[in-house]
């Protein structure tokens, strides 16, 4: 006991234990058993009083105090730590084959000696490690690149369902081990999260497994904390007493870790297809990402007899999901009008259920994907999400087409100005060339104003229609002289509102250069292509003084994008966009041209990294003067194959591009960062 806790009251000291106690016990059942026992105004109150008496007497304050878990100093960095053993990653598997082959190599490689089989969902989560000694929690780490990982032992602290001290299992635990599992996003916060990110102006995670990894790796463990995070743990080296897979679960559970109870142990083949049947359907129903099953030789001394081959385990494979498919009828197909005067057939739909949400329309791309497909107003079409998020047409069940249907055929008048529709030779698309189109005006400023360009917040597709259709906007300059007394005349406006939108307007005035190069909305520019510009050019005005060649000269700019860009910047409507915006006061902020080893250098990212994110990815190489590719070519320099990557890396070996896996990528930003 330290001098500062001897002063204390033992009456304190009593009540304090027994409230760390009572709290911690409650919030394993909110949290980790998600049985609660108490109200949550009771937790509050026991969760205040144990605060009051830290806060009276510090010296009561233990690391392990369920109060500590709020957060702490924010962190200047992350610094690296080596895992006890490599943490792997898996093969996949995408069909039923494919688990057969499992199968056969793994009673192959064991003599036929496989009693059981561990199947456990597949968490879409961010990988973890937890370090505990004499069962008080030590360390976080992120897998990184399976070797070494980053410390955010602070961040994970501040998540409930993880225990800064273990229950006493049944079977004695080691007295120093790693424990391994995901931590995720639930659904629910996931959604709460992008709202209030949608609210603020800001933008909005793609998906739960980014938003979570978002959330670990914030340099300041309170904002960690207020994200709802969640855990599944499913690893434990070494493993004490355990034998099998199934008892190192059982074993976590009863230390106090949260285990997915939704794991069954299989004997045999059919069993586990039957196991990835049942929750290929069920998946849906939880309140969580889940896109697969692992499927995980039970017993370890068979998974140790297996052993592993290059970064993956024999013993064990990740069964993916196949997106879900469903039947629906098409009803309508209209064309939409873009900002370009693209025009894109849309198939409206008789609303349908898919992947955890109803899906009333997807886009057709073309009019020769539509010719390919064959899709017809009134045709049965099976329906699925790509990637579980993007509906999109699969195919069309020709034997529940009603008779007399008609092919469609693309229109040859734009649908909103009625000028007629040009499709230009090497082009996909149909396009209106009117440029004073009205829906090319509203889709031109609804660019304009969104979140990856100037991220005006407020100015949405209702706001932007009505200051069309009233006269008071024509192009994006119009924007910033709109008033107060303007918006009030508009339908949902009232004092507070419009004022606000009008504050909104005027503080982005001032955005950096990439932003307003992409706000600009010329074809084939989206953010990267601006930020590469605008890392090359420093200021709009010597952007805007470019010629096509010294475009071409950009390194990740090719002939058809300096050609499009050059062709906006010297036409007499883009000369008069540029005047427009200086005169309404719009600025850029000065892009310094960044250098460091990597300066003249572009490196192209392909498939996925489990160290971090790609946009994480991308700011690293930049602040080593790199330039993050988009598209592989004789110049690229480098291309970084994470997990899955896809036909860039063909390309990269095809033309004799140096490729780098995830570890090296890593181990090459380290050593250049070091010298920096």
């Amino acid at each position: 006991m330290t001098t500062e806790a001897a002063t204390v009251p033992a009456a304190a000291r009593a009540r304090a234990a027994e409230l760390r106690g009572v709290v911690d016990h409650h919030a394993r059942q909110y949290h980790v058993l998600d049985a609660p026992e108490i109200t949550d105004a009771e937790y509050d109150r026991l969760f205040r009083e144990l605060l009051e008496l830290e806060t009276r007497y510090p010296g009561l304050q233990t690391p392990d105090s369920p109060t500590q878990r709020v957060g702490g100093a924010p962190l200047e960095s992350f610094t690296k730590v080596r895992h006890r053993t490599p943490m792997l990653s898996l093969n996949n598997a995408f069909s039923a084959e494919e688990v057969r082959d499992f199968v056969r190599r793994v009673e192959r490689g064991t003599d036929g000696a496989v009693d059981s089989y561990v199947c456990e969902l597949k968490i879409d989560g961010l990988a973890m490690s937890l370090t505990y000694s004499d069962g008080e929690y030590v360390r976080a780490a992120t897998r990184g690149n399976g070797v070494e990982g980053e410390d955010v032992t602070a961040n994970v602290r501040t998540i409930r369902s993880v225990p800064m001290k273990l229950r006493s299992p049944d079977g004695p635990l080691p007295r120093v081990f790693e424990v391994r599992g995901e931590v995720y996003l639930p659904k629910a916060a996931f959604a709460a999260l992008n709202a209030r990110l949608e609210e603020a102006g800001k933008p909005t995670y793609a998906n739960p497994r980014n938003a979570a990894a978002g959330a670990v790796r914030q340099l300041d463990p309170t904002v960690t904390a207020k994200r709802g995070l969640q855990t599944f743990m499913y690893h434990l080296d070494p493993p004490g007493t355990a034998r099998t897979q199934d008892e190192v679960l059982s074993a976590l559970d009863t230390a106090g870790f949260r285990v997915n109870p939704h794991r069954r142990v299989t004997h045999s083949l059919e069993e586990i297809l039957a196991f990835l049947d049942e929750w290929g359907e069920r998946r849906h129903d939880l309140d969580y990402e889940t896109d697969g099953v692992v499927i995980k030789v039970a017993a370890l001394g068979q998974q140790a007899e297996l052993g592993t081959i290059s970064r993956s385990p024999r013993w064990a494979i990740a069964y993916k999901f196949p997106p879900e498919e469903k039947e629906t009828v098409v009803l309508d197909i209209p064309v939409f009008v873009g900002r370009t005067g693209a025009v894109t057939p849309v198939a409206m739909l008789e609303p349908v259920f898919v992947a955890g949400s109803t899906v009333r329309r997807c886009t057709l791309h073309n009019e020769d994907e539509v010719a390919r497909k064959d899709v017809r107003i009134g045709d049965t079409v099976v329906l699925h999400k790509a990637g579980d998020v993007i509906p999109e047409i699969v195919r069309v069940i020709p034997e529940k087409r009603p008779r007399r249907t008609k092919r469609w055929a693309p229109p040859q008048h734009c649908p909103a100005c009625n000028s007629e529709l040009v499709r230009e030779p090497g082009e996909a698309v149909r396009r209106c060339l009117n440029p004073l189109c009205p829906a090319q005006r509203v889709e031109r400023l609804l660019h304009f104003a969104s979140r990856g360009a100037m991220n005006i917040e407020g100015l949405g597709p209702a706001v932007i229609e009505q200051l069309v259709e009233h006269g008071f906007v024509t192009e994006a300059a119009d924007l910033f002289g709109v008033t107060k007394e303007q918006l009030l005349t508009l339908e949902g406006f009232a004092d507070r509102s419009a004022e606000k939108l009008v504050q909104s307007i005027e503080q982005r005035k001032r955005v950096p250069l990439p932003r307003l190069i992409t706000a600009l909305g010329m074809r084939h520019v989206g953010d990267h292509t601006a930020e590469v510009l605008a890392q090359h050019f420093g200021t709009l005005d010597a952007l805007a003084a470019a010629t096509s060649e010294e475009l071409l000269a950009v390194e990740g700019i090719g002939e058809v994008v300096a050609r499009d860009v050059a062709a906006w910047l010297q036409s007499d409507e883009g000369r008069e966009v540029l005047a427009n915006l200086r005169r309404a006061g719009v600025e850029a902020e000065h892009t310094e041209r960044a250098s460091g080893p990597l300066s003249g250098q572009t490196w192209v990212l392909t498939g996925t990294l489990d160290s971090m994110t790609r946009p994480e990815a991308e700011d690293r190489i930049r602040a080593l003067g790199g330039n993050p590719g988009s598209s592989v070519s004789r110049k690229t320099h480098t291309v970084v194959a994470g997990a899955s990557p896809g036909s860039k890396l063909e390309k990269a070996r095809r033309l004799g591009v140096r490729v780098l896996e995830e570890d090296a990528f890593l181990a090459a930003l380290e050593e250049l960062e070091k010298q920096r």
